[in-house]
């Protein structure tokens, strides 16, 4: 599971069947510097299938490959990431590892 921000939405002509009904929001995944503030936001754009209703600015928890695909099993969705939560807050805490080095940790509620 990776965290990323809804930049945008793409808009479809024709969809699959079991596709009605949701999103497809594009999403930049971003990462730990990225998410404490530190940089701009630099990763590729991937599309996220949103049932929840994530709108631009959003932060999200996202799935991504086979699993994204799990939780409609048996139902066949032909989708590669899917957008498993929208986060409210982000809080950065550190941890000391064992050899007493700080090591940053990500934790979420949602």
């Amino acid at each position: 599971m990776r965290i990323g921000e809804v930049i945008g939405s793409v808009t479809l002509n024709r969809a699959y069947p079991s596709l009605a009904g949701a999103s497809f929001r594009l999403t930049i995944p971003l990462t730990l510097d990225e998410l404490a503030g530190d940089a701009r936001p630099q990763g590729e754009t991937i599309v996220v299938y949103d049932e929840l209703g994530a709108g631009p600015g959003s932060r999200i928890a996202f799935s991504e490959g086979a699993e994204a695909a799990q939780p409609f099993y048996p139902e066949v969705k032909p989708i590669d990431a899917y957008n498993a939560a929208i986060l409210d807050k982000v809080q950065l805490t550190t941890k000391r590892n064992h050899d007493d080095t700080a090591a940053p940790r990500a934790e979420s509620r949602t």
